[in-house]
């Protein structure tokens, strides 16, 4: 269990802030029934009352998050703080509000001509998932999921620059979205607010690098900065690298939680969290 210990030592100072995909939920091919794994979820709810803030960074809709992680309801997640599309939108459990800047026009431009472009690039059965200020392209349902994803970065990402947006690749997944915000600047935006003395982040994919980033930024104004990589057996990722914690999968994820739990619950009494 390492780097538990800095943890334990200030639970009421710590923020553990975790990816969805891939962290809380498997990777499945139909991204709308990616159930967040029951026992992280009931780890958080006994993880939560005793640190500073538990929040979910992911580059879904907060809806969606929130939908299939279960996090709308019951005892524990209070004040859970979901940050969606990046960060861009922010759900507190607390007032249940939504707080999200409207939906550029390019990129209700984009989802009307992906289903064109997906044609001539001739995988017209690429799966679109509307995630409101984004728009992603899944193969994970094709027969060659890999050779898919190669086929169409390109003219996916000649969508995305004509229109002045950003591509965000991932694990068979291409997603446009508006530039100027990534989960380096969630994390940037909770340590301001919170000032933490210690910062967990776990995350999966390239999409979390910018988060890893920001937390190991933390440790020049005396923040601890701990980086949990759950990866899939055989990944190559370059998290991978720089975790200090590498566990398998998102069954080993809830295997850490629910071992953080216990030795919370065993050191003392929860915090007030925000």
């Amino acid at each position: 269990m390492d780097k538990l210990d800095a943890v334990l030592a200030a639970p009421d100072r710590t923020v553990l802030a975790l990816d969805f995909d891939g962290t809380l939920s498997p990777i499945v091919p139909d991204p709308d029934r990616a159930y967040a794994h029951p026992a992280s979820i009931a780890a958080l709810r006994r993880i939560a009352p005793h640190l500073l803030q538990v929040a979910v960074v992911t580059g879904r809709p907060v809806a969606k998050a929130i939908e299939l992680g279960g996090l709308a309801a019951g005892a524990g997640l209070e004040h859970l703080v979901v940050m969606g599309q990046y960060g861009i939108e922010v759900w507190a459990a607390a007032s249940g509000e939504v707080v999200a800047p409207p939906v550029p026009a390019a990129i209700v431009s984009v989802k009307a001509a992906l289903p064109a472009l997906l044609a001539r690039a001739g995988h017209p059965d690429a799966w679109l998932e509307d995630k409101g200020r984004a728009v992603a392209v899944h193969t994970r349902r094709l027969a060659d999921p890999e050779g898919a994803f190669a086929d169409l970065a390109g003219p996916v990402q000649a969508l995305a620059a004509e229109y002045g947006l950003q591509l965000e690749p991932g694990k068979n997944v291409l997603e446009i979205r508006a530039g100027g915000f990534d989960k380096g600047d969630a994390v940037r935006a909770l340590a301001a607010r919170l000032d933490p003395a210690i910062f967990v982040y776990a995350g999966d994919d390239l999409g979390d690098i910018a988060a890893y980033d920001a937390v190991a930024a933390l440790r020049d104004r005396g923040c601890t900065p701990v980086l949990v990589f759950p990866r899939m057996p055989g990944e190559d990722s370059p998290l991978a690298q720089r975790a200090d914690i590498i566990l398998a999968g998102t069954d080993g994820m809830a295997e850490w939680l629910t071992a953080l739990a216990d030795r919370l619950e065993a050191a003392g009494t929860p915090s007030s969290t925000p």
